[in-house]
């Protein structure tokens, strides 16, 4: 009977996504034979002569996205946590609830569309509580007259439009638009997410994205870099998830702040795209600007199986050269190294993130604190680590074997390496 409720439940799981069609948009591949020529001119001009030849992987692509103002002959040396840059990032991504002001303030610009390709989404306006068709429809009515703002202004400006129901943006973004050595603004704390394939992506407020889609070049301060270098290979009882907060745990929820966060060593090829995603999208409670990977086989094959094999053939080239990956001998202004191997799992909290606690040592924390040791509730879902939960918990659930029969689906969901 058990079996049985838990089949019940799957198919009305399935049921409730089987009517939601998105609308898929064209990716863009990095103009990377640019990129790299404006890194080498970045190099030369801006860099001091003993420092051209050790750049961390986001120092490249910050220098290889600077205006050209930079290149007048009269600026000075870049300098880490001091010097200020203006970028021209490739793309823009905005959900439901901050991309109103934003085109409110695009509107009055008088431009007939945006300079760089963005995209709305349309998802924190629905609300998590009965099932995804009540909620949904329930989202839809509450909201409509924002969803149809939105929409006509979507296309008055050719701005990419995610119905409601067509996911969540972080996954929309990696899905359709990430792309190793991106640069993109999102307006969401946790668009850092897209560093999963190796793009830098961070979050802002909707008149810095305004900037970005009006042409103008966004400043901020080049940013110092934390190095973490990740050793060895997880155990199966351990996941990407387990990994930032055991992160967390070692630079706190402030450790970040300023700091790009940036993984190398031998341990990030051993983890698949979706899993680099979700450590990059945790990196915001770390208050890290963003967080990013080199590029790996497992971003090549992600590419892959979601329609981008050009991304990815253009990729290679780029990674050829030198530019999806640090410098070999590149600085670090902090650094940590963790060994896989000797990674648990981990429970964080209660009341703050960076409360980070292995599992083997849980029962004494909890004894210590004289806190009731059972489980109220339990939440598989946000949008940290959501696929591989998701995928752990039918595997736990579904006592069949489920065949897929779209290659893109079966490569993306259950290829062990994307």
């Amino acid at each position: 009977m058990a079996s049985l409720n838990r089949l019940r439940r799957s198919k009305q799981l399935i049921r409730s996504y089987a009517n939601i069609s998105n609308k898929h948009y064209p990716s863009i591949t990095p103009p990377y034979h640019r990129l790299i020529q404006r890194l080498r001119d970045g190099r030369e001009q801006l860099i001091p002569s003993a420092q051209r030849e050790r750049l961390t992987l986001a120092e490249k692509i910050f220098i290889s996205h600077l205006d050209d103002s930079h290149f007048d002959g009269q600026t000075s040396h870049l300098t880490r946590g001091s010097s200020f840059v203006k970028l021209k990032p490739d793309r823009v991504a905005m959900q439901d609830a901050s991309a109103q002001m934003a085109l409110l303030q695009f509107a009055t610009c008088e431009m007939r569309s945006t300079a760089v390709p963005t995209s709305i989404h349309c998802d924190h306006l629905i609300a998590a509580s009965e099932g995804a068709s009540n909620d949904l429809q329930r989202g839809i009515d509450s909201s409509r007259e924002v969803f149809d703002f939105l929409r006509s202004a979507s296309e008055k400006y050719g701005i990419e439009f995610w119905k409601p129901g067509s996911g969540i943006i972080h996954q929309i973004v990696l899905e359709n638009y990430a792309a190793p050595g991106l640069f993109m603004l999102g307006t969401d704390s946790h668009t850092p997410n897209a560093g999963g394939l190796g793009a830098i992506a961070i979050g802002v407020g909707g008149a810095d994205a305004v900037d970005a889609m009006t042409d103008t070049a966004w400043e901020t301060r080049f940013p110092k870099v934390i190095g973490v270098e990740l050793k060895g290979k997880m155990n199966a009882w351990t996941s990407p998830k387990d990994l930032i907060l055991h992160i967390l745990g070692k630079l706190t929820v402030r450790g970040g702040t300023g700091f790009v966060i940036e993984y190398h060593g031998d341990g990030v090829h051993h983890q698949s795209a979706t899993g680099l995603a979700t450590i990059c999208n945790m990196g915001a409670e770390m208050g890290a600007t963003t967080s990013l990977f080199p590029y790996t086989k497992q971003m090549k094959s992600y590419l892959q199986a979601t329609n981008r094999s050009p991304v990815a053939e253009a990729a290679d080239e780029a990674h050829a050269q030198g530019f999806l990956s640090a410098d070999p001998n590149c600085e670090y202004d902090q650094h940590l190294s963790i060994n896989l191997d000797e990674l648990e799992p981990h429970i964080n909290g209660p009341h703050t993130p960076d409360l980070a606690t292995p599992l083997s040592k849980f029962k004494a924390f909890i004894e210590k604190n004289n806190w009731d040791d059972r489980a109220s509730a339990c939440l598989i879902g946000s949008c940290t680590n959501k696929p591989t939960f998701f995928q752990a918990v039918m595997r736990t659930c579904l006592e069949f074997r489920v065949l897929l029969n779209k290659p893109s689906t079966r490569a993306s969901k259950l290829r062990p390496n994307s």
